[in-house]
């Protein structure tokens, strides 16, 4: 089974699960953890703390959030894929570690086997940002800046080498002809903050923890990578007006142990971020609400 097929055979997995629990214990009895592998402050954190506060209300019971960064997120996805299968331990993870880390890299979990998924939690579309040093306040003048420097730019790996955000940056870069240094990151916090004091020169970030950088006025804003322009942002281009067909972005979900005995009921977390109980929050954090039936989990892979 593909990662495609994984995704997509998540409304046949769970619902039967969620018969089954009929013979089984109440569930929650105890405190739940999700694992967040990125540092604190990132799109996936700030996710995760809305997700369990949500949770929390609903099911009465403690949600911790642990984080556990390291290697483009495979890290804390190792350890969410050795937890016990008792639905206690969730993970909130993104594109990057659930379908381009096993394209990359030969990790210790496998993502088909080792984690079951519950449900999509929201899409964040990339903003392209620049640090307030760099004098360009467009794509084309951005564009003509990093030609002009002939390579002497650093662009923010954030989320590390191979993350979504990494892999935006090569496909601009190609699309734009251009030439930069890579700087890897555990996360977008610490690479943002770096942004924000011109140690790096520009990136492209998850535009839940980058839009508030970007209001305060830390960071500049050149353009967002969604397919048309993007609610709040509506002034703001896109990528795709300049190159046709660039989108990039972070998809959210809690995947977990395949479970044996209890799990987490989907509908439950699809329903805290669907339209009548996710979203108050959720624009304001500029990510959109997900709560989409699983069926159509798979489209963000394909």
């Amino acid at each position: 089974m593909n990662r495609r097929q994984w995704l997509a055979s998540t409304s046949l997995v769970l619902p039967a699960l969620g018969l089954a629990q009929g013979a089984a214990p109440a569930y929650p009895l105890r405190p739940i953890r999700i694992i967040v592998p990125f540092p604190a402050g990132g799109t996936s954190d700030v996710l995760a703390r809305m997700l369990g506060q949500k949770l929390s209300e609903a099911w009465g019971q403690p949600i911790v959030i642990e984080n556990r960064p390291g290697s483009s997120g495979n890290l804390g996805a190792d350890v969410v894929a050795k937890a016990a299968p008792d639905g206690y331990t969730l993970a909130l993870m993104d594109v990057g570690t659930l379908a381009i880390g096993p394209a990359l890299y030969k990790l210790p979990f496998n993502v088909t086997e080792d984690f079951a998924p519950v449900a999509m939690v929201a899409y964040s579309p990339h903003l392209l940002v620049t640090s307030p040093q760099v004098p360009a306040n467009n794509l084309a003048e951005l564009i003509a800046w990093v030609k002009s420097r002939k390579g002497a730019v650093n662009f923010a790996a954030a989320a590390g080498m191979g993350s979504a955000p990494h892999l935006a940056g090569v496909m601009f870069a190609e699309r734009a002809g251009l030439q930069w240094g890579y700087v890897p990151y555990k996360g977008g916090a610490q690479a943002i903050t770096d942004l924000g004091g011109g140690q790096v020169d520009l990136t492209f970030n998850g535009m839940v923890a980058t839009y508030p950088h970007v209001k305060s006025g830390k960071i500049k804003l050149i353009a967002v990578s969604s397919a048309r322009r993007y609610g709040a942002l509506a002034d703001t281009a896109t990528v795709a007006e300049t190159f046709p067909g660039f989108v990039t972005g972070s998809w959210q979900g809690p995947p977990a142990p395949p479970r044996r005995h209890t799990a987490p009921d989907h509908r439950e977390v699809a329903r805290r971020t669907d339209a009548d109980h996710g979203p108050a929050r959720y624009p304001r954090a500029a990510g959109r609400a997900g709560g989409r039936s699983q069926r159509h989990d798979a489209s963000p892979v394909r």
